[in-house]
């Protein structure tokens, strides 16, 4: 024993083990048909429940196969690219009612891999002078990356809303409506957000992540407020650090507010590689060459500020929407929204036909006159769906 204690040492530095690039190693050829997933809200999502349940939910309990790899992450391995390419297309979905954010397998995933989500969102009170494309990306993205609008300006619009397709950020709140200060002196205007097939959140904060009693906000406001109570002041916040420091090419070409996070979006105003590649351009020269190239990274910046396509398109480097004639493609239902359009009453209601809930408690009486009557017509009417 005093042998291996002796032989045993406190500084030994643990060197990372190589891993043989061998096919056997590897699960890479058998991955290319999966899809990787990530619970929004492990502490009301179980592991093991998804796994087995998700398979039945989408009709392939004998042609998939789930595995845990984490507590909050999972894969599922698909037979066929039809069954992964069929899941995918279903855009958002949730277990046990609380989100999940899923993507196609990939060998290197990036930095944001399951940190965005596909979301169709519903915007109401667009300003009647306000009905197009451009007008519309623009109220969407400030709740997500607009991926696809479905909207077709030379047809009728029979519903009282437009729907757009967003990259919605899951770290983000979910907006319910913001205030938009219109053109020309024409007041102001309040679009709404109505999110289909999100059904559950936090309801302090919005988020898709947790439950209302462990909110994070709400904890660390009484956190703050049991500190100015010890204090006997106020806590104030560290001030962000600037983008641009006094080292920075850009420093005094740019300014901060250019290159920060906006402050609605909460995406960068210009993406880091275009603000990269105005740094390299800068570097390489010195003198009267290096401020004629400033005037131009200054008028280049202005002129792409001018519209918001262009800030999309060139600043942010976001491609620009779909446009998708179909105003219903991939609709959800909306739940918790007292709209008729959302889907949130108990009972579906077939025209000309009966309620099935009070049906079927009226057909459960026995003293009910028409039961018999009541029963065979619910049975008519089930099996006509």
């Amino acid at each position: 024993m005093d042998k291996a204690l002796m032989a045993m040492s406190l500084e030994e530095e643990d060197e990372p083990f190589d891993m043989m690039d061998l096919p056997e190693y590897s699960s890479c050829e058998r991955n290319v048909f999966s899809i990787i997933g990530r619970l929004l809200n492990p502490e009301c999502q179980k592991m093991a429940s998804l796994i087995l349940d998700m398979p039945r939910k989408w009709q392939k309990y004998d042609r998939a196969r789930g595995v845990a790899l984490s507590v909050e992450r999972f894969q599922f391995i698909f037979d066929t690219e039809n069954d992964l390419d069929e899941i995918l297309a279903k855009g958002f979905q949730t277990f046990n009612e609380w989100g999940l954010a899923i993507e196609r397998w990939v060998d290197v995933p990036p930095a944001d891999y399951l940190q965005f989500v596909p979301l169709w969102v519903q915007l109401r009170n667009i300003p009647v002078n306000h009905y197009t494309i451009e007008a519309i990306t623009t109220f969407g993205d400030v709740v997500g990356q607009v991926i696809e609008v479905a909207f077709d300006p030379k047809k009728s619009q029979s519903r009282g809303f437009v729907r757009v397709l967003i990259k919605f950020d899951v770290s983000k709140p979910l907006r319910k409506s913001k205030v938009f200060n219109l053109p020309r002196g024409a007041g102001q205007a309040t679009i709404e957000y109505f999110y289909e097939k999100v059904q559950k959140r936090c309801y302090s904060c919005h988020r898709l992540t947790h439950e209302q009693n462990v909110c994070p906000i709400l904890v660390k406001m009484r956190q703050d407020q049991a500190i100015n109570r010890r204090l006997g002041k106020a806590f104030e916040k560290p001030p962000q650090s600037p983008v641009l420091k006094k080292s920075d090419p850009l420093f005094g070409v740019l300014e901060e507010k250019q290159v920060g996070l906006h402050p609605i979006l909460g995406r960068p105003c210009i993406h880091p590689e275009v603000l990269e590649g105005m740094r390299q351009y800068l570097l390489v020269v010195d003198g009267e060459e290096r401020k004629i190239r400033e005037e131009r990274v200054k008028k280049s910046v202005l002129e792409a500020e001018s519209s918001e396509t262009s800030r999309k398109s060139i600043l942010r480097l976001e491609p620009l929407p779909i446009i998708a004639k179909d105003p219903l493609k991939g609709k959800g239902l909306v739940f918790g929204y007292s709209s008729e359009d959302s889907s949130t009453q108990s009972e579906r209601i077939r025209p000309n036909g009966p309620k099935l809930l009070s049906a079927a408690i009226h057909a459960a009486d026995p003293n009910s006159k028409n039961s018999g009557d009541i029963i065979m017509q619910n049975e008519r009417w089930f099996n006509g769906l």
